[in-house]
C-alpha cells in the first residue's frame, strides 16, 4: 500500500435542466414552509454535508434551544429573501474560503488515478439511513398507527375551527392576557361535548376544560391547568399507564437538517422541541431516514402530520419506555450517486476495491470548519488561549467572501463604532451567532466578553473548540502517514477497550494500520511515542498552547481529548455504473417511492452520461465526503468546486 499526494481534479458539470427544476422546487418549498413554520437557521456556520453524530469517546450533551417565537417569522423571511445571485460572483466570493489543505487534508491511501464526478447534483442523489445500536437499518415502510382503545377519535382533529385553534394556541403559549377560551357547542349533544373536551386536551397539552351554561347555551371553557409549567410537562394523568411514555417513529426528510425538522414538528404539535430525542443529526442536502422519540405524543397525532407537512413523512410507530440518546447508534448507511463521471471502468473498479479493502483516511470533513473566510478552528484556538478580545473580533469583524447582506452591514457598523447596540440594529436576524454575541455584549458590557459569549448556546460554543481539535488531528494524521505510511509502527497508539496503549516493538506484527488511533488533544489522553508525539507539542506551542495543560479556567472549555481511528474501512460496500440521458431523472427509488408504489426508473443502456451509484456503511463521526474524496481523488471544499465550475452552486 502506498500513500498518494492530493491533486485537484476538475468537476465538469453539464448545464443541467435540473437547475431550473431545482430552483422552482426550492421556491415552492420555501413558500410552503413560510406559510406553515419558522426555521431556526440563523447560524453563520453552515453544514455542507453529513453532520457527525458524536466524536469517538467524546461526551457531549444534546441540548435543544427552543424557538424564539417573536423573531421566528422575521428571521425566516430575511434568510429566504437574501438569495445568492450570479454564480460567477459567488465563485469569486468563495476564493476566500478554505481548501482541504488549509485544514490538514492532504493524503490519500489508494494508488488509482482519480477521475471527476458531480456530488449532490440533486439532493436526492445522497441518501442516508441510520443504523441503530442493534444493527438494524432504519427504513420508512409502514404508515399504520398502533391500535389503542384510548386514542381519541379521528373527529378530534376536525371538530375545532381554525379560529378556535388560534385562540387556544395563544392561550396555551400565554401570548395574551386571557385566562380562558370559551368554545360554543353547536348542535349540543353529550357526544359532541366529549369530542371537544378530547380535542382541546390532546391537541393543546397543558390546558384543561370544563362545561358551562351561558344564556341558555353550552360552552366548553379551556383554561391553564398549572400555569407555565404545564406546557413543558405534558399531563401525566392523561397518558395510559399500560402504554410506553415515548412514541418512537421513523422520520423521512428531504432537504432539511434534523434540528430544523424537529423545530417544525414541535411547532405543528404545539410542544417544545426538547421533548424530542434522537441518536444523531443528519445532513440537510440529502434524503435521510432516522429514528426519533417523543415524550407522550400519540402515534395518531404524529401520523396526522403526514397530511400537512412538506418534505417530511413519519411512520413505523411504536411505544417504548425510553427516549433515544445521542451517539447510541452503530452508524449510517449511505446511498450516493456521483453523476457525469469520467473514469474508465478499470479506474472505477480499482477505486471501489481500494475503498472496500483498505478504506480511507478518517479526516474530519470540510463542514467541520465552516464556509467563510474565518474558519471555526481559529475562534476555537482563541478560546483555548483565553484571548477573548480575539474571539469577539474573529466573530464580528468584517470578512471577505460569501455572506448575507445584512451580516456585511452589521460587521461594517461594528468595525466603525464598536457599539453593540448600533451593530445589532443592522442585524434583523437575531438568532445567528453574531446577533447572540452582540446581545450578550449589550447585556454584560464590553469588559465582560466571557459572559457575553456565554449567551451563545453551549453546543455552538463547544463547536469552535472541537473544530480546533479536529484541525490539529487532521494535520497530525497527514504527518503520521507521510512519516510512516500505512503500517503500524512502534510508538503508535491502539485501543484496548476504551483505554489507549502504545504499540511496543515486539508486538508490532500483531497490528495493522486499521488498529491505529490518534488523539484529539486534551488533558486526559496520551500521545504517540515517535516523532508525531513531538509534532503535537510543536503545533500547540506554535499556537501558544501548552499540551500538558489543556484544562481551561472555564470548565466548559477544558478539553479532555478523545481517540479516533486513522483509517476507516466501510462495510457493506457495493457499486454499479449506470447510464442516463436526463439529469432530472432519479437513479434509484427511495423508501417513500416504494411506499407510494412508484416504479423503478427506466434507464437507457447507452445514455449520454454515466453515473457511479455506490453504497456503504460508516460508523458514527465519520464523513461520507471523505470516503467519496478517496474514490474521486478530488478536493471536496466549496472553494475548489465553485472555482473549477461556477455553475456548481447557484
Amino acid at each position: 500500500m502506498e500513500t498518494v499526494e492530493m491533486n485537484s481534479v476538475s468537476l465538469k458539470r453539464p448545464h443541467s435542466e435540473d437547475d431550473v427544476a431545482n430552483a422552482d422546487e426550492i421556491k415552492r418549498q420555501k413558500i410552503s414552509e413560510k406559510s406553515k413554520t419558522g426555521n431556526d437557521s440563523g447560524q453563520s456556520v453552515e453544514t455542507v454535508t453529513d453532520q457527525p453524530d458524536k466524536s469517538l469517546l467524546e461526551d457531549t450533551k444534546n441540548e435543544i434551544i427552543p424557538n424564539e417565537e417573536s423573531e421566528e417569522q422575521e428571521d425566516e423571511e430575511l434568510e429566504d429573501s437574501d438569495e445568492d445571485g450570479d454564480p460567477e460572483s459567488f465563485a469569486d466570493m468563495m476564493k476566500h474560503g478554505l481548501t482541504e489543505s488549509d485544514v490538514g487534508i492532504t493524503k490519500f491511501v489508494s494508488s488509482h488515478k482519480g477521475f471527476s464526478g458531480i456530488l449532490k447534483e440533486r439532493y436526492s442523489d445522497f441518501v442516508v439511513h441510520e443504523i441503530g445500536k442493534d444493527g438494524r437499518v432504519s427504513h420508512l415502510d409502514d404508515f399504520s398507527v398502533p391500535v389503542d382503545d384510548e386514542d381519541p377519535s379521528e373527529e378530534t382533529f376536525t371538530v375545532l375551527s381554525d379560529e378556535d385553534k388560534q385562540r387556544l394556541e395563544e392561550l396555551q403559549l400565554l401570548k395574551n392576557k386571557e385566562t380562558s377560551v370559551a368554545i360554543e357547542v353547536i348542535e349540543d349533544t353529550k357526544e359532541k361535548r366529549t369530542v371537544i373536551h378530547q380535542a382541546v386536551k390532546s391537541l393543546f397539552p397543558g390546558l384543561e376544560t370544563k362545561t358551562e351554561d351561558r344564556d341558555g347555551k353550552k360552552y366548553i371553557i379551556a383554561y391553564h391547568a398549572a400555569g407555565k409549567k404545564a406546557l413543558a410537562n405534558p399531563r401525566k394523568h392523561s397518558w395510559p399507564k399500560s402504554r410506553g411514555s415515548y412514541c418512537h417513529f421513523v422520520l423521512y426528510k428531504e432537504n432539511k437538517d434534523t434540528m430544523d425538522a424537529i423545530n417544525v414538528l414541535s411547532k405543528f404539535l404545539r410542544v417544545k422541541p426538547n421533548i424530542f430525542s434522537y441518536m444523531g443529526t443528519k445532513d440537510k442536502r440529502a434524503i435521510t431516514v432516522q429514528e426519533i422519540a417523543v415524550l407522550r405524543i400519540t402515534a395518531q397525532r404524529l401520523a396526522h402530520l403526514n397530511k400537512c407537512l412538506m418534505n417530511f413523512k413519519l411512520g413505523n410507530f411504536s411505544y417504548k419506555n425510553h427516549p433515544l440518546k445521542l451517539g447510541e447508534l452503530q452508524g449510517n448507511h449511505f446511498t450516493v450517486v456521483l453523476r457525469n463521471i469520467t473514469g474508465t471502468d478499470d479506474q472505477i473498479e480499482q477505486a471501489m476495491h481500494s475503498l472496500r479493502e483498505i478504506g480511507f483516511i478518517n479526516y474530519y470533513g470540510m463542514q467541520r470548519f465552516g464556509t467563510t473566510a474565518v474558519p471555526t478552528y481559529q475562534i476555537g484556538r482563541a478560546i483555548l488561549q483565553n484571548n477573548w478580545n480575539e474571539v469577539m473580533d474573529l466573530i464580528l469583524k468584517p470578512r471577505p467572501g460569501a455572506e448575507k447582506g445584512y451580516l456585511v452591514k452589521c460587521r461594517e457598523e461594528w468595525a466603525k463604532t464598536k457599539d453593540p447596540a448600533a451593530a445589532l440594529k443592522k442585524l434583523p436576524v437575531k438568532r445567528c451567532v453574531e446577533g447572540q454575541l452582540l446581545r450578550g455584549l449589550l447585556k454584560y458590557g464590553m469588559k465582560n466578553i466571557i459572559s457575553a459569549f456565554g449567551i451563545i448556546p453551549r453546543n455552538n460554543r463547544l463547536m469552535y473548540i472541537h473544530s480546533y481539535q479536529s484541525y490539529v488531528w487532521n494535520n497530525m494524521v497527514s504527518k503520521r502517514i507521510e512519516e510512516y505510511g500505512l503500517r503500524a509502527v512502534p510508538g503508535d497508539l491502539t485501543l484496548k477497550g476504551a483505554t489507549a496503549v502504545h504499540i511496543e516493538e515486539g508486538d508490532v506484527g500483531n497490528y495493522t494500520i486499521h488498529d491505529v488511533v490518534m488523539p484529539l488533544p486534551g488533558f486526559d489522553v496520551i500521545y504517540p511515542k515517535h516523532k508525531i508525539g513531538e509534532a503535537y507539542k510543536e503545533m500547540l506551542v506554535a499556537d501558544n498552547l501548552d499540551i500538558n495543560n489543556m484544562k481551561h479556567k472555564i470548565r466548559d472549555y477544558s478539553l479532555s481529548g478523545a481517540y479516533r481511528k486513522i483509517i476507516i474501512r466501510p462495510q457493506n460496500v457495493s457499486w454499479e455504473v449506470v447510464a442516463y440521458d436526463d439529469p432530472r431523472i432519479p437513479l434509484f427509488t427511495t423508501d417513500l417511492d416504494k411506499l407510494e408504489g412508484k416504479p423503478l426508473p427506466v434507464l437507457p443502456t447507452d445514455g449520454k452520461f454515466r453515473a457511479l451509484k455506490m453504497e456503504f456503511s460508516l460508523p458514527p463521526s465519520t464523513y461520507a465526503t471523505m470516503a467519496i474524496r478517496e474514490v474521486l481523488k478530488m478536493d471536496t471544499s466549496i472553494k475548489n468546486q465553485t472555482q473549477l465550475n461556477t455553475t456548481w452552486l447557484r
